[in-house]
Parts: C-alpha cells; structure tokens; sequence
C-alpha cells in the first residue's frame, strides 16, 4: 500500500542527492512530485527516472535564492497537479559550504546570501505553500537542517547560524499552522555522501572515506535514501502526531563523547598505516 497517494510533493534541490532520492522515494510512495532545481539537465533525468517507474513528477527550474522563483514553484505545482500537501525544503547551494569564517572574517554578503539559502528560502516557500496546502486539507513540510544545528564547527559562522535557525523556525511554524492541519518537521542529517560529495571528496580516497566512517558507531556514512526515507514517514499518516521536531538522522555520530572518538581513530590509524587521511 502506498503510503502518499494521492498527495502533491515540491522538492527544492530535487535532481540530485538527498532532494534527488527523496523525490524518488515520495514518488514510489504515491506522491506526485515537483523537482525544483537550477540544474535542469540533472532535474530531467530525475524525472525520467522516476517516470520509468511508474511514478508522477515533472521539473521546473528555479533558484531558491529568488523571491520570484519561490513564488513560481508553489504556482507550478498547484498549476500541474491541481493541489499542494507536502513541501520539503531541501535545496543547498554546496558553494555555502567553502564560505568559511568567524563573525570577524565573513564579509557582509556572504552573510546575506547564506541567510537567503539557509533561512530566507524556507521562510518564503513557507509562506507561499501554505495557503495551498490549507486549501487541500492539510499536509506536512519537512525543513533540512543538519548536525551542523545542534553541534557547532569552528570558522563556520553562516552554515552553523543558518542551520540552527531552520531547527528554529521549525518549531515556530509548527505552532503557527498545526491549528490548519499542517505538520512542520526538521531533519539534522550527519555526513551523507551524495553524488556530488562522493565525486569531489571520496572517489580519489577510498581509504580517507572508510576512516572517516569510523566516526560513526554504525560504522558508515549516511545515504540519501537515508534522509528520504525519513521524510517519507515524517510526511506519512504514521507521523500524525509528530510536529514541531528535529529528527536526527545521522548513523549515532552525535551521541558520542568525543574523546571516546580520538581514541577510537587513533588506534584505527594504528592498524591500518596506508589510511590516506581526509
């Protein structure tokens, strides 16, 4: 039985990655969806390949980043397949994650424009999705947060602010639109290897990858179908009474003391001498 049918799905960032196997799994799911993403070639794909499935999705390209793109998005969605019930907002400008620095070395646009990634984008896809999603009878959002919410890195000012507002608004708009049928959930991912971060991070490091994996009490990275399978069941009847969370999804890596951690590596580089550090 599938769990979404009948719903109406916007993915921001669909074409690849955790939006791409997140679009795939609502789909499988019933959903109808719609990637939204800034590469159209990536995007068509998605489409194709869930089509070949069996599946209902279309594309539309659209920068998140833009007041005028969100606002088309919704329109679309609603324009070509009648209503909307589930918004995930997942899209992530990967160039965010080089902006590093302290509050002293970030310069004022790159703060601008990583609050208009990283919470601006939610904010308007919010306000836009749900009066459609009211008018349909309910629904659910899913906001992407990160790890990166709950745990701070050093010289990572904007990606550390951004992603503990998302867990923020979250639970504001939980309270604010709960009254109209509308659930509205976080997901803190750990680290997941994408198409995207396998090509640039780990295809030429197969050793530094499965060093970095010790991290992990489950002894692995995450996966996209990770992250979607988990919005596939905050969107779901199952999660009904579940809003206003941050669910963690990242194979235990935040439980640990860290210095259980330090010993752990260390006597894994011990044992395997030819690890190529990451």
């Amino acid at each position: 039985m599938q769990r979404l049918a009948g719903q109406v799905a916007i993915v921001t960032g669909g074409a690849q990655g955790i939006g791409g196997a997140t679009a795939r799994r609502l789909a499988e799911e019933g959903a109808s969806v719609l990637i939204v993403d800034v590469d159209q070639a990536a995007a068509e794909e998605n489409v194709r390949t869930i089509r070949q499935s069996g599946g209902a999705a279309e594309w539309v390209v659209a920068d998140v980043s833009k007041h005028e793109d969100i606002r088309k998005m919704v329109d679309e969605a609603v324009r070509r397949f009648g209503k909307l019930t589930i918004l995930v907002n997942n899209a992530y400008n990967a160039g965010l994650g080089s902006n590093k620095g302290s509050a002293v070395d970030v310069s004022e646009e790159s703060w601008d424009y990583g609050m208009a990634m990283l919470t601006k984008a939610i904010y308007l896809g919010v306000k836009y999705a749900v009066p459609w999603i009211q008018q349909a009878g309910g629904g659910s959002i899913v906001n992407i947060s990160s790890v990166h919410g709950l745990l701070m890195a050093p010289d990572s000012l904007v990606y550390e602010a951004g992603k503990s507002a998302v867990i923020g608004m979250t639970r504001e708009m939980a309270i604010d639109f709960g009254p109209l049928g509308i659930r509205v959930n976080a997901i803190c991912p750990g680290h997941i290897v994408t198409e995207r971060i396998r090509q640039r991070m780990w295809d030429d490091n197969p050793s530094g990858l499965r060093f970095f994996e010790q991290q992990y009490p489950v002894r692995r990275c995450g996966k996209p179908v990770d992250i979607a399978n988990a919005i596939v069941f905050l969107c779901s009847e199952e999660a009904s009474f579940i809003t206003g969370h941050a669910l963690v999804v990242d194979g235990g890596l935040s439980i640990q003391l860290q210095e259980n951690i330090g010993v752990h590596l260390a006597r894994y580089i011990q044992e395997h001498p030819d690890t190529k550090l990451p």
